[in-house]
């Protein structure tokens, strides 16, 4: 939790980490998941002795298997073995047997931002940050910096598409990482160039309040190194504001975005499908004129996602000095990033999508993007929610975040890390859409708890020409498969009848 001096409770985000020559073997609770997966697979690659444990088996575990680490199912105190460090994220609690027998042998405990940060030691690190959109200009920046002909080590929250990895160990000197913001981990990396999504209340669950998630970006723009630059988007007022704090510290900071007064400004947007394309304008210090830089393409569709290119190609030529030309090469050539507007199929006419989405941010933009796309058949949307606390804290902002889909299908809560929370449910989102007058509540917006229920009941509902949206940060990304399954066998049993398919 948050403390009274604004740390957090269970970890000293500023204090030195350790070089990752000095840990020893390194044993990951819970080494699955996607955050931990990724350190695990870098200190592997380092030649890092490496062992984990997991609740259950995963593509990701014989993965990490395949690429020398020890891993168990289960979790048990004989899996630490002969670790002298073990890596833990926040949602690992005081009372797993294996951190109780870690604390009981006095091993060194490290959170796994800890972990990423001590081989990230003696690099050019790049920090991503902001409630929404770091995971994809993580993986953008990563990209573009290929293209230049750097080999960039990097940690990403999600698989990048045409890596089929969440990380990697580059030879070249520089190292991009997602940064972490939901329990003020972001603080321990200190970047030489750091980007700000944007900067809005989430995560309250930790923070308490905005005041304190905004008190923590700005400590998280201190880090930036003397000389260093900071990346904001001017077209979010948390972000404006945090503009505002850095330089007024002395820190560089260049903005982007459509606003007028952004550094780097888009113009001139357009996409078909799922293209997208601006035009990059540069503001020339001292001039009130601005000149073009390029013209930015991308294969992934979405306003959203062309703020999130302008960001990773700011930081890569004015915070990493890489040649604009080939930035914005590597940026077209971006395949995107899994569950991130990610397309799992078309069958009977139904197009079906799946995206990580889980707060009202990141909803507004896939919703809208979808929604494009969709014309001129219906969207279709099915929604988990994430997290008891996010749920009761922003139904009404996330039912006005679902508010323009055709359909809408809300789940039952994923709770992640967190204990039931009496009175909370999916329904408190349906609630709100229904007292806010959503045409056709009862018809249109649907709260189905029964997780096996609600692949049917998209099928029933679908029609050729519609766009099904899986959203949510949980388990939900298994219902597009099922929805594509039962599409197809309903498009078989049409055609076996003599009736046109769909």
């Amino acid at each position: 939790m948050y403390a009274a001096d604004g740390s957090n409770a269970r970890f000293d985000f500023t204090a030195e980490v350790p070089a990752a020559s000095s840990l020893g073997s390194v044993h990951f609770i819970a080494i699955g998941g996607a955050g931990m997966s990724g350190v695990a697979r870098v200190m592997l690659a380092r030649g890092v002795p490496v062992s984990g444990s997991d609740a259950k088996k995963s593509l990701v575990l014989a993965a990490l298997e395949t690429e020398g680490a020890q891993v168990h199912i289960g979790h048990d105190a004989a899996n630490l073995g002969s670790a002298d460090t073990v890596v833990i994220s926040s949602a690992i609690r005081e009372n797993n047997v294996e951190l109780q027998e870690a604390r009981t042998r006095g091993l060194r405990v490290l959170h796994r931002s800890q972990a990423l940060a001590s081989v990230m030691q003696g690099s050019r690190r790049v920090a991503v940050a902001g409630a929404n959109g770091k995971t994809t200009t993580t993986s953008m920046l990563v990209v573009a910096l290929q293209q230049c002909g750097v080999d960039p080590s990097f940690a990403v929250g999600g698989e990048l598409a045409k890596h089929g990895t969440n990380a990697h160990h580059g030879t070249g000197d520089i190292f991009v990482a997602e940064a972490d913001e939901s329990d003020g981990s972001f603080l321990v990396y200190r970047p030489e160039v750091a980007i700000v999504t944007n900067v809005q209340p989430d995560h309250l669950d930790f923070y308490g309040s905005f005041a304190a998630v905004q008190a923590t970006y700005a400590k998280f723009a201190a880090t930036v190194q003397p000389g260093g630059l900071l990346v904001t988007c001017a077209d979010d007022q948390g972000s404006r504001d945090l503009c505002e704090v850095a330089r007024a510290a002395g820190t560089r900071v260049v903005t982007y975005g459509l606003a007028a007064d952004a550094d780097v400004r888009l113009t001139d947007l357009g996409g078909v499908g799922m293209q997208a394309h601006a035009n990059l304008m540069r503001s020339e210090q001292g001039r009130g004129d601005a000149v073009l830089v390029g013209r930015l393409d991308l294969g992934i569709p979405g306003r959203h996602n062309l703020l999130n290119a302008a960001a990773a190609f700011v930081a890569a030529t004015q915070g990493l000095g890489q040649d604009p030309g080939r930035v914005l090469r590597g940026l077209a050539g971006f395949t995107g990033t899994r569950r991130r507007f990610e397309p799992r199929g078309e069958a009977g006419g139904v197009r079906v999508v799946d995206d990580y989405a889980h707060n009202p941010g990141k909803v507004t933009a896939v919703v809208e993007t979808a929604l494009a796309l969709a014309a001129p058949g219906r969207l279709i949307v099915v929604f988990q929610p994430h997290l008891y606390s996010r749920t009761r804290d922003f139904a009404a902002e996330l039912a006005t975040a679902l508010s323009p889909a055709n359909v809408i299908i809300v789940m039952d809560v994923y709770a992640a890390r967190e204990d039931p929370m009496p009175g909370v449910s999916g329904a408190l989102i349906t609630d709100q859409l229904a007292d806010s007058g959503h045409p056709s509540a009862g018809e249109s917006v649907r709260f189905v708890p029964s997780w096996s229920e609600v692949a049917p009941l998209v099928v029933q509902i679908a029609r050729a020409g519609d766009l099904v949206l899986t959203v949510g940060a949980g388990d939900i990304t298994m219902i597009g498969p099922e929805i594509l399954r039962l599409l197809g066998r309903s498009d078989a049993s049409a055609f076996a009848a003599g009736q046109e398919p769909g």
